[in-house]
């Protein structure tokens, strides 16, 4: 019984062994590394053009991601025509007959670039533009033009030859920068009115008696002699003393004399001031387009601060004529600038005084705004029309408003401002000159002698006209010899000098020599 137990144990062993190796085997099996091929090579193709391929090997079957971009015609077991039919991007497999890679591409399909770079060839000849395709329908256009309209009209001619499906990025560059000077202009009138009537009236008894006073706008008139009637004469003042007291502003009309049995002192205080202020800045700067450049003509102005352990800083605030602005010139030539210019002036109103410094105000005009012009074209900024009044009387109440005494009981005050300013930009594309051309403001100018200055008290010596010292150039070659000196533009039919082509020549030569004498000096504004 025992031996027929492991005979049957032995059996059932035998059986089961063949499923576990089989098991075993299965799972070494999974255990195997996968390998994963891209694509060997890029190829770029136009739409609708083909192009036939070699492969190192025999192929067995052809893999295409996508047909719609690009397909595949097998003309042989080693060679095959590849053809783009839309843009995009896609993937071509070649494997042989034991499944092995023989030949992968990565496709790019896109425009017609060789036609685009004869297109463009053709119609802007002088530019150097350089296309290539950035994934999918879209074109890169790099280098350089002469203008900013060059490289629009570039891009719109790219766009109408791709379609409108594709997208069109331009780098393209200015071969020469562009540069922009703008001129400010900052035009101001202010005009001002102030008139103040102003009485005062005191009396004194020599007696020590009855003393009143009235005043208004100054000190009382307190020191005097008393006299006779008022119609009679002035009396004269005591030692060290004056009828009229001091009047910052305006003049004083006083007078002392007897009226009614009384002793009076009279002044009349009357002011009137007018002010007209002119003001004309125009600064002007020169920047490169997409640069910030800034202009400053004036100064600075300490401003103390007190620090820790009883110590004073001084700080600096800047004044005067500013300019800062950032131009960039468009495709289409026009200018687009952000423009800040600034003119501030100290002044005395509104100044504060502290641990004995006094810190002046300042009066400023100051605009910041975007515009577009085109160059040469002017645009006001800004602008501000003031027209202010202001009336103050000074009165004592009841007595005030008497008829005709009122008039002694109080003080009348005018004031009028007007004020108009405007602000105008004016930028130019401009372009180097030579340094001869340019006329400088010293120009002529020659300070005067010791004699001159002390005799005649003059700044310069009256001669003007003088040209300012400039670099001096090599002298010229020696003139290659001629071949011959037969000219023969200078001959008739007949062989006999032609007048008509010397007189040519004479108006030729005339003609440079006025171009050369006619160059504007500054900026070329071409």
């Amino acid at each position: 019984m025992k031996r027929r137990l492991t005979a049957t144990l032995l059996l059932s062993a035998i059986a089961v062994a063949p499923f576990a190796g089989g098991i075993t085997g299965m799972e070494a099996g999974t255990a195997y590394a996968q390998s994963v091929r891209s694509p060997a090579q890029d190829i770029v193709l136009s739409i609708g053009r083909g192009e036939l391929v070699t492969v190192p090997g025999s192929m067995a079957d052809v893999f295409v991601a996508n047909e719609a971009i690009a397909d595949v015609q097998v003309k042989s077991q080693r060679q095959l025509y590849l053809f783009a039919k839309a843009g995009g991007e896609t993937t071509v497999y070649a494997s042989n007959a034991a499944g092995d890679i023989v030949w992968s591409a990565n496709i790019r399909v896109g425009s017609n670039l060789d036609s685009v770079d004869q297109m463009l060839n053709m119609a802007m000849p002088e530019a150097k533009i350089s296309v290539s395709t950035m994934g999918t329908n879209t074109v890169l256009l790099t280098g350089t033009v002469a203008a900013p309209e060059d490289a629009a009209e570039a891009e719109r001619l790219v766009q109408a030859f791709v379609g409108e499906d594709s997208n069109v990025i331009s780098r393209l560059k200015m071969a020469t920068p562009l540069q922009v000077n703008l001129q400010v202009r900052f035009a101001e009138v202010s005009r001002s009115l102030v008139r103040t009537i102003g009485t005062n009236l005191v009396s004194a008894d020599s007696s020590s008696g009855f003393k009143f006073g009235i005043g208004q706008g100054r000190g009382a008139i307190t020191q005097y002699t008393p006299g006779g009637p008022l119609f009679g004469g002035v009396t004269e003042a005591t030692p060290g003393t004056s009828v009229v007291t001091s009047n910052p502003v305006g003049s004083t009309i006083a007078g002392f004399g007897r009226f009614l049995g009384l002793d009076l002192g009279a002044a009349l205080d009357l002011a009137e001031t007018e002010g007209l202020v002119t003001t004309l800045s125009q600064p002007n700067l020169t920047a490169l387009s997409g640069e910030t450049a800034d202009f400053l003509a004036g100064g600075e102005f300490p401003i103390p601060s007190s620090g820790g352990l009883g110590t004073t800083s001084i700080e600096f605030r800047k004044f005067g004529v500013s300019l800062a602005y950032t131009p960039t010139v468009l495709a289409n030539g026009r200018i687009s600038i952000r423009v800040r210019p600034e003119v501030s002036e100290l002044s005395s109103q509104g100044a504060i005084t502290i641990e004995g410094f006094t810190i002046p105000a300042l009066t400023v005009r100051r605009a910041e705004t975007t515009v577009e012009l085109g160059s040469g074209q002017s645009f006001m900024i800004a602008g501000l029309m003031s027209n202010n009044a202001q009336n103050t009387i000074d009165k004592t109440p009841g007595a005030g408003d008497l008829p005709i005494l009122g008039n002694l009981f109080r003080s009348r005050s005018f004031r009028r401002g007007e004020t108009e300013l405007v602000i105008i930009v004016t930028p130019y594309l401009v372009q180097p000159v030579d340094a001869s051309q340019i006329k400088l403001p010293t120009d002529g100018f020659r300070a005067a002698t010791e004699l001159q200055s002390l005799l005649g008290f003059q700044d310069n010596d009256g001669i003007s006209g003088g040209s300012r010292p400039v670099p001096t150039v090599r002298g010229q070659d020696a003139a290659s010899p001629s071949v011959s000196g037969y000219d023969p533009t200078g001959t008739g039919p007949d062989g006999q000098p032609d007048e008509r082509s010397a007189d040519a020549r004479k108006t030729k030569h005339s003609n440079e020599r006025t171009a050369d004498a006619s160059a504007v000096p500054g900026f070329s504004l071409k």
